[in-house]
């Protein structure tokens, strides 16, 4: 852990630098970058989520008047994933928010592919498989998948299964077929649902070029794909307030979304670093 907030696009950057992927190091930032933005902007306790963040609370104040101010502190930062009981066997899930009295009750899982996109189907089975096990046990569970694949250009690249993007912008097919099947896999919305779909599920393009590296590249997926990036995280939010907190008003006091004092040392920190703070005066 550096002492920084690690934003989409220093983790982004650190992926599509990378050439190898056996340390997992190429794809921890963006764990890291997950689990702070579950904080900053989605009002989760620090303290629920694995890996731990950089982040504490103070509060003052009692029921709704209470305030939360919210502090950078790397000293309580803890790596690691949770594992997680599923239907058919356990799982080591990459981020995982965890009420100590609900139990899991968000997840996310994150995939990256850096060539070998012919590959993209086996990951498609994966993923249903994965969800199908977890949410066999945790049928309420929000659960989304986040994949990140580096945008290859036909130039610059010698193998053809390596090539994202080809000229003249043209996205390679075994990707356009990857993102319809994983559409279908996406917009779980009720626990009655078939539950080898996920909440939510997002593709970003990570860009590769040194004048762009890390950026997240509009070629792919369009904007108006529910795969979408800035659609993810709305998403699983919306879908865990329906779950857990309008339709539970007697677990309410402690499902609740935090919202940030106005006065948290870490605000600008985390605004430097392109996070968008659920910020108010009272929880």
């Amino acid at each position: 852990m550096s002492d920084e907030l690690c934003s989409l696009h220093s983790a982004l950057r650190s992926f599509a630098d990378a050439s190898a992927t056996q340390s997992q190091e190429h794809i921890k930032p963006l764990h890291w970058h997950i689990a702070e933005r579950l904080v900053l902007e989605g009002g989760f306790a620090p303290e629920d989520i694995t890996p731990r963040p950089p982040l504490r609370v103070e509060s003052t104040g009692t029921g709704r008047e209470r305030r939360y101010r919210l502090i950078y502190d790397p000293a309580v930062a803890q790596s690691g994933e949770q594992i997680v009981l599923g239907g058919l066997k356990t799982k080591l899930v990459d981020v995982v928010v965890s009420n100590r009295e609900i139990g899991p009750c968000l997840a996310v899982s994150v995939k990256g592919s850096l060539n070998a996109f012919r590959n993209l189907t086996n990951r498609m089975e994966e993923a249903a498989g994965d969800c199908t096990n977890l949410h066999l046990v945790y049928p309420a569970m929000v659960y989304g998948f986040l994949h990140i694949l580096k945008a290859n250009r036909e130039q610059d690249v010698e193998s053809r299964n390596d090539i994202a993007v080809h000229a003249p912008g043209a996205i390679s097919p075994g990707i356009t077929r990857y993102h319809e099947a994983m559409a279908r896999l996406s917009g779980r919305r009720d626990v009655r649902d078939d539950v080898s779909r996920y909440e939510s599920v997002a593709i970003i393009f990570a860009g590769t070029r040194q004048s762009g590296l890390g950026d997240v590249l509009p070629l792919f997926p369009p904007s108006s794909s529910p795969l979408a990036v800035d659609r993810f995280f709305p998403k699983l939010y919306e879908i865990y307030d329906l779950r857990f907190v309008y339709s539970a008003p007697a677990l309410e006091g402690r499902t609740r979304r935090l919202e940030w004092a106005s006065d948290s040392p870490v605000l600008d920190l985390a605004k430097q670093a392109g996070f968008h703070p659920r910020v108010g005066e009272v929880g």
